[in-house]
């Protein structure tokens, strides 16, 4: 599935800006196909998957699980899931934008309850603006879907109608569309601006409209792999790929172990712990396993500790393809004691994951202020505890992917005014390749998604990010 540039697609239709009423069950309809048409079901899932984001403020990602995902997912071939993503990937990016051009298209807003019927209308018009899907197929599947479902059966000549206008007017209406609009909950773009002033925040949300690239940390010679695997070396030294054709796992030197996907933000932390060759390294709340497997490669011995066995499993698996070895502990941080002190912890706090929202487009939709307040809570507890398992001299690395400043600068400040036993040790330049544009006034390093001009918008950007270095003062 390819989606099309977030610019106005080529005009088929002549304009119109006739706003159709409601139609009645006896409104004439286009031609529809049955309701076993190809792609229905792909379109059905969409539309169900939707909802479960919007209205129950379910993961994306859980949902769309190759293995334990929704059971309308899990139902379809890999061909049919892919276009589920792409679906809510397109409609998810520019639901705003959706909904002020599907809105112009209507006599009167759709009531409050017809929540499955806005849904049908969102995943059909980000077919139409977004994906190389052709106009009619995407206006006959959604007039089809709301004959089949009893609570949207008689707006079915409605979404005809609706869709079909804005196939007409897509070419002239969606590019103002894009400009006048955030393409984010009010919420998320506020604090967007609160934090990073307007300008930035704006470029931010322009960024949150494209597909992330694909990042991986290589062993050893990016130059090299980046040539193999047709991509670039960034200039914090990961290798950022085209868009590959096909699965990531049939490249070459992913059997071999050789690499490992990483954003290129999610890269920095590990790097910034300084030579940590043969000292023992906590990597806390460790799974998947990217941060362990760079910490191992670089020479520590690691203690990977999380308290998902599932998601320790997954590391496990990962370490074994890579060929590293580190030691795996089932535990809550909270309860976590060791026998002795660590050198050095690296702590990638849990999260509302607000700085990955090119890569997950269903944060801003469902997170709230008030988890950012409870997540930024409970990061503090686990600092609290993670610095107690170094000893004097020893340092613990914080880090999360959130863009906000309560879960990072702030939560850091009040941490370091609380804990006379710690000091913030600055990051510098030499740390690192690469980071010096991330580097704060204060030493702390902070990437955002409009960051990394790679001279596109497809090669640019990278994961929001903050990272912290505190040491353990030494006992006089």
């Amino acid at each position: 599935m390819v989606v099309k540039p977030a610019t106005p697609a080529r005009q088929r239709h002549a304009s119109s800006h006739r706003k159709p009423g409601p139609a009645s069950p006896s409104t004439p309809g286009p031609s529809a196909p049955g309701p076993s048409a190809p792609g229905l079901a792909a379109r059905k899932a969409a539309v169900r998957l939707l909802g479960a984001v919007i209205d129950a403020r379910t993961s994306l990602d859980g949902l769309t699980d190759n293995e334990h995902g929704h059971p309308q997912y899990m139902a379809l071939d890999m061909r049919d899931r892919a276009l589920v993503r792409a679906m809510l990937g397109a409609a998810l990016r520019h639901r705003m934008t959706i909904a002020a051009l599907l809105a112009k298209r209507l006599e009167k807003p759709l009531p409050a309850n017809a929540t499955a019927l806005a849904h049908i209308l969102h995943i059909a018009a980000a077919q139409i603006l977004f994906l190389d899907v052709p106009d009619s197929a995407a206006v006959d599947l959604a007039v089809t879907h709301a004959k089949s479902d009893p609570r949207t059966q008689r707006f079915a000549g409605l979404v005809n109608a609706v869709l079909r206008a804005l196939s007409r007017v897509k070419e002239t209406e969606l590019g103002p569309a894009l400009t006048a609009t955030d393409d984010a909950p009010q919420w998320f773009a506020h604090r967007l601006a609160q934090a990073y002033g307007a300008e930035q925040a704006r470029a931010i949300l322009e960024v949150h409209r494209l597909e992330a690239p694909i990042d991986l940390t290589v062993k050893s010679d990016p130059q090299s792999w980046a040539e193999r695997l047709g991509g670039i070396v960034l200039p914090t030294g990961s290798v950022r790929l085209e868009k590959p054709d096909g699965a990531i796992t049939v490249l070459p030197g992913f059997d071999e172990g050789e690499w490992w996907v990483q954003d290129a933000a999610a890269a920095l932390p590990a790097r910034l712990m300084g030579d940590i060759a043969r000292r023992r390294v906590a990597d806390l709340c460790a799974a998947p396993g990217g941060k362990t497997a760079q910490l191992v490669h670089a020479g520590a011995d690691v203690t990977a500790v999380d308290a998902s066995q599932s998601r320790l499993k997954r590391l496990a698996r990962n370490l074994e393809r890579l060929g590293l070895k580190a030691s795996v502990i089932h535990s809550d941080l909270l309860e976590f004691t060791p026998q002795e002190p660590f050198d050095a912890v690296l702590l990638d706090a849990p999260c509302s994951s607000t700085g990955t929202v090119r890569r997950h487009p269903d944060v801003p939709w469902t997170k709230t202020p008030e988890d950012i307040a409870r997540l930024a809570a409970l990061q503090r507890r686990l600092l609290d505890k993670a610095f107690t398992l170094i000893g004097p001299g020893g340092i613990v690395l914080f880090s999360n992917c959130s863009l906000d400043p309560v879960e990072g600068e702030e939560l850091i400040t009040a941490f370091l005014a609380d804990t006379p036993e710690a000091e913030l040790e600055p990051i510098s330049p030499n740390d690192a390749p690469g980071i010096a544009p991330f580097i704060t006034a204060e030493g702390t390093v902070r990437t955002t998604p409009a960051g990394l001009d790679m001279g596109s918008p497809d090669r640019s950007g990278l994961d929001g990010f903050f990272a912290a270095r505190l040491k353990k003062r030494a006992t006089e």
